[in-house]
């Protein structure tokens, strides 16, 4: 499995962020980061770079409980969802899989938190498509 999940659609930029940030707090997600990177870079370093914006998601309850069962869990969080404008004039949304990034050696109860976060970014990324989501509680990412 990758460590993101991805889509591409022709929509605006600036569409596709407020449609992605819709869908997370649909999943229960709010955003506590955004990150402009187009801006950071033009004004640390000086260069042009295309829309590229990263969002931090996070959903309170499941970080909490991720926490109680492992305080060194918050290097992971918040979850990052990334806006960016292609090449070829389409907004690409990328979501970090919780599921691949984490620790293969977590405990049961983490990697439980770590797949239903998991099933619902990948949802948030799926429904800008259209699509039913490809992952469900029931059928949870291994």
């Amino acid at each position: 499995m990758a460590y993101h999940y991805s889509t591409q659609l022709k929509e605006p930029f600036n569409e596709v962020v407020t449609r992605i940030t819709d869908n997370l707090k649909k999943q229960g997600f709010g955003i506590i980061t955004s990150i402009d990177m187009k801006a950071t870079l033009k004004e640390k370093l000086n260069v042009e770079f295309s829309d590229y914006k990263i969002l931090g998601a996070c959903n309170p309850q499941f970080a909490h409980k991720a926490l109680g069962i492992e305080p060194q869990i918050g290097v992971m969080l918040p979850c990052n969802v990334v806006v960016r404008r292609k090449e070829n004039g389409q907004t690409e949304v990328s979501a970090v899989n919780p599921m691949e990034t984490m620790d293969k050696s977590l405990s049961p109860e983490l990697k439980e938190v770590a797949r239903e976060v998991s099933n619902r970014l990948r949802t948030a990324v799926d429904e800008l498509q259209g699509e039913k989501p490809t992952v469900t509680e029931k059928s949870a990412v291994r």
